[in-house]
């Protein structure tokens, strides 16, 4: 697990290039999880509509193989579902492992989807998608009015030419981009899009149990060092310049960023100044989170690092999220790497 040779690899030393190619190739389920399947999906017995959502996607696994061997003999109702429940129930499981069991699923975060769009043009990634029979969107959000008009867009043209779609989200279809815009001046998009899907809902706690994340009891500045300095492949970055750094790195290159890192190392964390820094962080913690790449913080519990401002307004669901996964990273970094 660890080596002798002293690390002094920075993540602001990295400025990946992506070709537009390589963003299409990466559509996959995330290597966190890379051995999940429908089989290792375990429903809380207390909460039965995680067992509904378990047997209607094992459904939609079923009906687009019998679509691609050709069963149909009336052209099908193309399958449109989505996910909606609180943290940590297992929505992404579902998704990556409905994503696995369908031949020619695309698979991708909302943020990944909209870069992605972004770096081949909207035609080239219809042309693209139009051959999948899935496309899978993982943590659906629309922060904005462009982005709210371009997935609609996208989703419909998708559909319409016989592509299935499965979205997660922390928040219902028609809700979307409440609080974060005037949603009402984007009512027709908006309801565009609820009107597509099959929404299931999944009831539970979040299994990570984010109260003890967001009290996460911080590392002094040293500890972070010590424990990252004899880590093969480790980085370590001052809290305040990493994040200068992400708004020089455009969010679609984030994974390329943290790709080979196998600690995080974090000193003088504190809260983001403001709301630019706060979501280019989400995004950041997200690829880390894929990747599984544990982190160390210094100086700083990771509640600390949204004000109450942030954690109560339109964007609030973003970092609560952000919040139970880094924790998650973080009580792995510190188990796996810090000595008791």
């Amino acid at each position: 697990m660890t080596s002798t040779t002293p690390t002094t690899a920075s993540l602001t030393d990295r400025n990946p290039q992506v070709a537009p190619e390589r963003l299409l190739a990466e559509r996959v389920p995330p290597p966190h999880f890379a051995g999940e399947s429908f089989d290792t999906y375990r429903p809380d017995p207390g909460h039965p509509s995680q067992a509904a959502a378990l047997a209607r996607l094992r459904e939609v696994a079923e009906t687009l193989a019998a679509k691609r061997g050709g069963l149909f003999r009336r052209k099908p109702v193309v399958p449109a579902v989505y996910l909606d429940g609180g943290f940590g129930v297992g929505k992404t499981h579902l998704l990556t492992s409905l994503a696995s069991a369908v031949d020619g699923a695309a698979y991708g975060t909302f943020v990944e989807w909209t870069n992605l769009v972004g770096a081949l043009g909207f035609r080239p990634t219809v042309d693209a998608l139009a051959d999948r029979r899935l496309v899978c969107i993982d943590e659906f959000e629309l922060d904005d009015p462009g982005d709210t008009v371009l997935m609609s867009r996208l989703l419909r043209e998708l559909t319409d030419r016989g592509v299935a779609l499965a979205a997660t989200s922390n928040t219902l279809p028609e809700s979307l981009g409440e609080g974060r815009f005037a949603a009402d001046d984007f009512l027709r998009e908006i309801q565009d899009l609820s009107g597509r899907f099959e929404v299931l809902r999944i009831d539970g706690p979040d299994y990570r149990a984010r109260a003890t994340v967001t009290d996460t009891v911080p590392l002094t500045d040293d500890q972070v060092r010590a424990a990252v300095s004899g880590v093969s492949g480790s980085t370590c970055d001052d809290w305040a310049t990493l994040l200068r750094h992400l708004s020089r790195v455009h969010p679609s290159r984030y994974g390329a960023l943290v790709e080979g890192i196998s600690l995080v190392g974090l000193t003088a964390a504190g809260p983001v100044p403001d709301q630019d820094v706060a979501l280019r962080l989400v995004v950041l913690v997200d690829r880390l989170y894929d990747r599984d790449v544990p982190v160390l913080l210094g100086s700083a519990g990771a509640g600390e690092l949204f004000s109450a401002e942030m954690l109560a307004g339109g964007y609030r669901k973003k970092y609560f999220r952000a919040l139970s996964r880094l924790g998650a990273l973080v009580d792995r970094g510190r188990t796996e790497f810090v000595q008791p």
